[in-house]
């Protein structure tokens, strides 16, 4: 009993010895000081929301070649707990169509209470088959939030030769 109390103090007065060297030169944590605030360099008139031009980025903006789906087959709509997805099927007028998307007309914002989008895709160069239905079907979605759809009554989705609207309930 008295070997381990004995070992015990001296090993408790020992360890309380080095509470200095936590202070000390010899501490590497210490050779780089505290974090202190520092004001951040910024330009005037800068957007953060707006990339910034480089060497590597002067090239030219590409265009979307995209031309309207030959014909819309189904348009639903889901709700979401921030609004709506607007999942559209399509059948092109032939095999290899892709790069999809819905585009948006009048800048997204609804005419009449109706909002209109057009079903776009990149058709392949060149002849390309025709093939079965199912091969030529296409798949799109897009995310609506709450404040587009504020005053829509009517979601229409057109194609090269059809459109399809979808009403609220």
């Amino acid at each position: 009993m008295r070997k381990s109390l004995l070992v015990l103090l001296t090993s408790s007065v020992v360890l309380s010895g080095c509470d200095g060297v936590r202070d000390s030169v010899l501490n590497p944590f210490n050779w780089f000081g505290g974090a202190r605030s520092a004001p951040v360099e910024s330009a005037e008139n800068t957007n953060p929301l707006i990339p910034q031009r480089n060497r590597l980025s002067l090239r030219r903006e590409v265009v979307y070649a995209g031309t309207p789906v030959q014909r819309i087959s189904d348009l639903e709509i889901e709700r979401t707990p921030g609004g709506a997805i607007v999942n559209v099927t399509g059948i092109a007028a032939r095999q290899g169509v892709h790069s999809l998307k819905l585009e948006a007309l009048n800048d997204g914002e609804p005419v009449d209470g109706v909002l209109s989008f057009r079903f776009l895709g990149v058709h392949p160069t060149g002849n390309a088959r025709v093939g079965r239905e199912f091969s030529r079907e296409l798949h799109a979605a897009r995310n609506l939030t709450r404040q587009q759809l504020q005053g829509v009554r009517v979601i229409r989705v057109s194609g090269a030769a059809n459109a399809l609207e979808s009403r609220r309930r």
